[in-house]
């Protein structure tokens, strides 16, 4: 007997911060069933919500075939990451679970493209830490950056991000280009460059951006925080919410719409002095000082103060529902201080 494999949408990493609002979108949706596949089991508001997860590493090549024996695979999210903090203490395991991870689920993607005979759009979110500028006064000159400006990382996690960036593109247009008959195309790739997310349901867990959130959530624990960086640093953040739906927005666009395979997202670039005294308005005990860490500083300060976001508003629509207030006073402030209440 021939068995029928069911259409879904795969979440890799679906345990994250990322993870656990997009399973909630696309369950809301209805529109396909969601398998997961992640090393930690999801949480059991999540859990209900999906069809199927599997416990494994992106690296096990056999937990992928069994996948793809099981499931027709139409759209894949691949959250699966170890963050930039972490990697740079274990540039080689970052390297396994970021790049060999990625090839492996593009090559999946590859086949079950063939298998059923139409593109399986991948979706991939990439991060500022692919940009690598020198110094403050360049940062500074250099305003909105765009997509393919100053993209020379500095850390092990942003040349990971890169690079896949790379192998997305060439999954999409140029896979085994000498081989007798074509066999791109069988990947619509399609990946976000995120600022720093900021969620107000999940703990922040080891990014290079987390000063925003964790400065959040100390305050309302009632913690005191000594901050990483300086007062005057200044990257582009986004609320997780907006994050999530543009993964969902940029997966939803026709591919004739869409001008490139990358593209910059934004939605409001605060210094963290000014992270400070929203935090502090908002809970008047707060204890935030500042001791930046000199390493971790020294990344930060290599990112861009803002990024040109243009191509994404043109060629899909993206618009973020959270400006900066926005983001604290009707999402982040009291979700977080309902979760310490």
């Amino acid at each position: 007997m021939s068995v029928v494999r069911k259409p879904v949408v795969l979440i890799t990493g679906a345990s994250g911060e990322i993870g656990h609002g997009l399973i909630e979108r696309l369950a809301k949706d209805g529109r396909r069933p969601i398998v997961t596949l992640d090393l930690k089991p999801l949480d059991p508001p999540q859990a209900a919500l999906v069809q199927q997860q599997y416990a494994g590493s992106i690296l096990d090549e056999q937990l992928l075939e069994r996948i793809l024996a099981e499931y027709e695979v139409e759209l894949v999210f691949h959250l699966a990451a170890l963050l930039s903090t972490r990697a740079e203490f274990t540039p080689t395991a970052a390297h396994h679970v970021n790049v060999e991870g990625t090839l492996r689920l593009l090559e999946f993607a590859q086949k079950e493209g063939e298998s059923h005979g139409r593109p399986v759009v991948f979706l991939y979110p990439s991060s500022i830490a692919v940009y690598g500028l020198p110094d403050l006064a360049t940062k500074g000159r250099a305003g909105k950056v765009t997509e393919d400006a100053w993209n020379a990382p500095t850390t092990m996690y942003g040349c990971n991000k890169l690079y896949c960036e790379q192998l997305g593109s060439y999954y999409s247009r140029h896979y085994k280009q000498l081989a007798a008959e074509n066999l791109s195309g069988k990947v619509d790739f399609r990946s976000v460059r995120f600022p720093g997310l900021i969620s107000a349901v999940t703990v922040p867990s080891g990014g290079t951006s987390d000063y925003a959130p964790e400065m959040l959530h100390a305050a309302a624990q009632g913690l005191p925080y000594p901050c990483f960086v300086r007062p005057d640093t200044r990257i582009p953040f986004m609320a997780m919410p907006d994050g999530v739906e543009a993964l969902l927005k940029l997966a939803a666009a026709p591919r004739q719409a869409l001008g490139r395979s990358v593209y910059n997202v934004g939605a409001f670039n605060p210094s963290a002095e000014e992270i400070r005294g929203r935090v502090a308005a908002a809970f008047p005990g707060a204890a935030i000082t500042f001791a930046p860490h000199e390493k971790r500083q020294r990344i930060v300060d290599s990112w861009p103060a803002d990024v040109d976001d243009a191509a994404a508003r043109r060629d899909w629509g993206f618009a973020p529902r959270y400006d900066e207030a926005r983001a604290f006073s009707d999402y982040l402030v009291p979700t977080i201080r309902e979760r310490y209440r």
